[in-house]
């Protein structure tokens, strides 16, 4: 009879036989690298469901993390496949010219159109971000973002980021006094966002590839609707406006230390050089039980599933 073990369950996740076996063969005992092949090992690395620890060990993530990050890149590569298929033949272009002839603008200028309405702005955003594949460019003169904003934002941007899309925001410098802006902004910083901090008015845009940009109609009051314009020399002009509020603009300040003590600062360092409790107790003198508690303590205040990753993630924060 089969064993659990011998059957491809991350199969449909994209995780070949041999890779799972290592994967569970960690899970089981970290420290049974076993007798797989280095290829093998390499490919666990790079799904990111087995991570390298500073000391050349190998840790395994917890399941629920390794299954959440395997969905994700299945995701990611699906829809990259479909929007590549989309852009080479053309499907937007297609199904355009079966809608009506777009409304003249204030301007009578096909190239700008005229875009009226919170949820149709909202759907010409995420159309033009679709389709982006080299840089997205926006800005933010409030500078303060609702939950409901970052609810509807998060995906658009998470998407942006993970195809490798360069991105570069400015924000006006009242996100600095808003707790749940700065925490935003520093979760898309740590995916690898530009993010720059303004005490200069700043004139609301979206530009994508430097090819389409977006524009308020009514800048004192962005709810009556946006213009979209690919004309080339439209937005040449609002890039180079991008540019000199960018070269402005301040860098998104470090976040704060927080008050830890010694004692978690220098477990926090010994979760980043050693590969178990036993040891970073044993260094520091104290109690094994001791140190746990302060583990799982740190753990919880940097939302880490393991002490591998909790170090990891207070070095990203600068704690350590």
């Amino acid at each position: 009879m089969m064993s659990r073990h011998d059957t491809n369950e991350l199969a449909f996740l994209g995780v070949p036989l041999e890779e799972e076996q290592f994967y569970r063969a960690l899970l089981r005992d970290r420290d049974d690298a076993g007798e797989h092949q280095p290829a093998v090992v390499s490919r666990t690395l790079e799904l990111g469901i087995v991570v390298r620890t500073p000391a050349g060990g190998l840790r395994p993530l917890s399941p629920k993390r390794a299954v959440e990050r395997l969905i994700e890149h299945r995701v990611g590569q699906t829809q990259d496949d479909l929007q590549e298929t989309a852009r080479r033949t053309g499907l937007v272009d297609s199904l355009s010219t079966e809608t009506h002839a777009p409304r003249a603008t204030t301007y009578d200028n096909p190239a700008v159109r005229q875009i009226e309405g919170l949820e149709a702005v909202r759907a010409a955003i995420d159309e033009v971000t679709f389709f982006a594949h080299s840089e997205n460019l926006t800005t933010n003169p409030i500078g303060v973002l609702t939950a409901e904003s970052i609810e509807v934002s998060r995906p658009i941007d998470l998407r942006i980021l993970r195809r490798g899309v360069r991105m570069r925001t400015l924000m006006a410098s009242a996100c600095l006094q808003d707790g749940t802006t700065m925490a935003y902004l520093r979760e898309l910083a740590a995916r690898g966002a530009q993010i720059r901090v303004s005490t200069h008015p700043l004139d609301r845009m979206i530009i994508c590839d430097r090819a389409v940009a977006l524009t308020p109609i009514d800048p004192d009051n962005t709810a009556r609707g946006a213009l979209l314009t690919r004309e080339p020399g439209l937005v040449s002009t609002v890039v180079s406006l991008f540019e000199r509020m960018w070269a402005a603009a301040q860098e998104l300040p470090e976040e704060d230390l927080p008050s830890l003590t010694e004692t978690e600062r220098q477990i926090l360092k010994t979760l980043y050089l050693v590969d178990k409790d036993e040891t970073g107790a044993r260094q520091l003198n104290i109690a094994l039980r001791t140190y746990r508690k302060h583990v799982a303590r740190l753990m919880i205040r940097l939302d880490a599933d393991n002490r591998f990753q909790a170090a990891l993630h207070a070095r990203e924060r600068g704690w350590i």
